[in-house]
Formats: structure tokens, sequence, C-alpha cells
């Protein structure tokens, strides 16, 4: 009696884990189209670039909204205000890619992005292991981007500017090993957050990867 209920509880545990990494999957496929919809629209209507502190308030803004309504309809809403917001400060930065003819960099950006996310992504889900031992190296790679992004606010070093891209791609990695685990793990049971996480870590690669690749290409 007691080997069936630990083999029905087991059981209804890997049917929430499926369901959760299902919605995640398809709510950010979902999300992604509409920023790739927003961003290209600003694009064509050649919108303005936000100002550091605007991208600041308005993320953290609709990511803190995300998170207080995830666990109610709203925060579906929430994040696709938080995702095409996000887009749409994409649009005027690969404008400035595309008029500057560098197309190559955003396809590279692109390629480097989507390898990551299905590498790691394919590495924790073939292998089921737990990756919470990142925890405290992704708390302290965020204390020292952070501090890094500030400093280059006002330095404007391109050295600095590469080796904070960098970081964020180390850091942008981990942090989809680390939600793709808690996934399976039964650590995140909600898929709007690891939707979110996803999402944003497939952002600051990109924007990582373009700066990255563009730098390099500026110094050949």
């Amino acid at each position: 009696m007691q080997d069936r209920l630990v083999t029905n509880t087991r059981s209804e545990s890997l049917i929430s884990t499926h369901k959760v990494l299902r919605n995640t999957y398809f709510l950010l496929g979902l999300t992604l189209a509409f920023s790739s919809i927003v961003a290209m629209v600003a694009m064509s209507l050649n919108l303005p670039r936000l100002p550091w502190w605007g991208m600041l308030v308005g993320f953290y803004g609709l990511l803190f909204l995300t998170n207080a309504t995830a666990n109610s309809g709203l925060g579906i809403l929430s994040v696709f205000g938080l995702t095409g917001f996000l887009g749409y400060s994409l649009g005027p930065i690969l404008s400035s890619y595309l008029s500057a003819g560098l197309g190559d960099v955003v396809a590279l950006a692109f390629g480097a992005t989507a390898l990551v996310f299905f590498s790691c992504s394919a590495y924790v889900l073939t292998t089921k292991r737990d990756m919470s031992f990142l925890s405290g190296m992704m708390i302290a790679l965020f204390v020292v981007l952070l501090i890094g992004v500030i400093a280059n606010i006002f330095l404007t070093i391109p050295a600095l500017s590469l080796a904070i891209s960098a970081l964020f791609v180390v850091f942008s990695s981990g942090a989809i090993l680390l939600t793709t685990s808690n996934i399976i793990h039964g650590g995140e049971t909600n898929y709007i957050r690891a939707t979110v996480d996803l999402y944003v870590s497939l952002y600051n690669l990109f924007v990582s990867f373009l700066q990255i690749f563009g730098l390099l290409g500026s110094d050949e």
C-alpha cells in the first residue's frame, strides 16, 4: 500500500513537471514571436532608443508586476507587457546594426543565442542533473555585473563593455541551466515565472552576442 502511494505521488509529480515544462516552452514561443513583431514595428517606424534609466525603470517595473501577478490571469498580460517592452528596446538596436551594414553580426548573434539555449536546455533535459549548485555563483556574478554595468555607464570603455558582455553570456547560460533544472526537479512550479527567466536570459544572450561580435568586428 505504501509503495503504491509513493508510486502515485511520483507519477503526479512527473505529470505536474511535464505540464509546467510544456506550458513554459509554449508561452516562451509566443512571447518570442510577439516581441519579434514589436521589434520589427519599432524598426519600421524608426522609433528612438530608450535611455538607460528608461530601460531600468521599464524593465524592473514590469518585472515586479509580472512576479506579483504570476499566480493569476493577469500574469499572462504582464508577461506580454514585459516581453513587448524588451522587443521594443531591440528595434532601435537592430536598426543601428543593419544601417551600419552589420547584418552578418545580427545573424551571428541570433545563431549563437539559439545554439547556447538549445545546448543548455538539452543538457539538463537529457542528463536530469540538478543544477542548484549554480545558485551561489549566479548571485556573485549578478553583483559583479551590476557593478560593471554601473561603472560602464560613466566610463564607456570598449574593453570593459566586451568583458561585461562576455560575463552576461556566462550568467545567462547559467540561468538557462538553473531554470530548466528547477522546472524538472520541481523547484519552479509557475510557468509564468519560468518563462520570464528564460526569456530574459535569451534577451541578454542576444544583446551580449551583438555587442561582442560588433566590437570584435570593428577591431578587424
